[in-house]
């Protein structure tokens, strides 16, 4: 094999293998403005194309505080105690949950994401107040959720939730709304209120070319809805000089 054609093997191969876009999710279990980011927004792009192209964290701690006196950690939570639980559920869910080489369809981010888009889906109303993770875990073929469940019912809990909490603490822009979005690790409020509304739009932004078709097909929608917003404005204003 000649130089040049290793050359351009190598060269064909990073081209193809473009980095991850790294985003961060910062979230509550119980909060509504969450669950419709997640549920309406970032799984239909995870189920997308788009999902080979993104790295993705889940943080949820949100707007919650903990304080530790010796060995034991308190948590006080934005929308009370069920959402303590609810974070703990969630923070274990992330660590635990890891595909088994029988399930070749999953992975271990897309079982995570299956069973954390389950839990948001349900938001606060639990029939007979039954915590959902165990319909869930079905639901979303994890098969460890009794693992899940002792995790956050101990201390094991306690650690991966104050863990997530310094995470949260750790941001250089302090959290003011929750959700909070962040690409390549930096926070831009602008891009945290365009991706709650059009995540796939602003997600493709940052994807290197060449991008999915869903971008494309995206980019091509927003251009036929912003050329029908300003064919609207002009009739608009010659509507109005019709009338003078």
């Amino acid at each position: 094999m000649s130089h040049k054609f290793v050359l351009l093997a190598c060269l064909a191969v990073s081209v193809c293998s473009a980095a991850k876009v790294p985003i961060a999710i910062y979230y509550e279990s119980l909060c509504p403005d969450s669950a419709k980011f997640i549920t309406e927004q970032l799984y239909p792009a995870m189920k997308s194309e788009l999902r080979d192209a993104v790295e993705l964290t889940f943080v949820p701690f949100g707007k919650s505080q903990f304080h530790t006196q010796g060995a034991e950690v308190t948590f006080t939570c934005h929308h009370g105690p069920n959402e303590c639980y609810g974070n703990k559920v969630h923070a274990c869910a992330i660590e635990h949950i890891q595909a088994n080489s029988y399930q070749i369809d999953f992975t271990r981010e897309s079982l995570t994401l299956d069973f954390i888009n389950c839990l948001m889906k349900a938001g606060k109303n639990f029939p007979d107040n039954v915590y959902p993770g165990q319909r869930c875990a079905a639901e979303s073929h994890v098969n460890n959720w009794e693992n899940i469940k002792t995790c956050a019912n101990t201390t094991d809990g306690s650690v991966l939730l104050r863990k997530a909490g310094e995470t949260t603490q750790r941001l250089k822009e302090p959290l003011t709304s929750v959700p909070t979005i962040l690409f390549n690790e930096q926070f831009d409020k602008q891009v945290n209120e365009r991706a709650q509304v059009n995540f796939i739009g602003t997600l493709c932004k940052y994807v290197s070319a060449p991008q999915p078709r869903i971008c494309a097909q995206h980019n091509g929608a927003s251009s036929l809805v912003g050329a029908s917003a300003l064919l609207s404005t002009l009739l608009g204003i010659w509507f109005v000089r019709q009338l003078y």
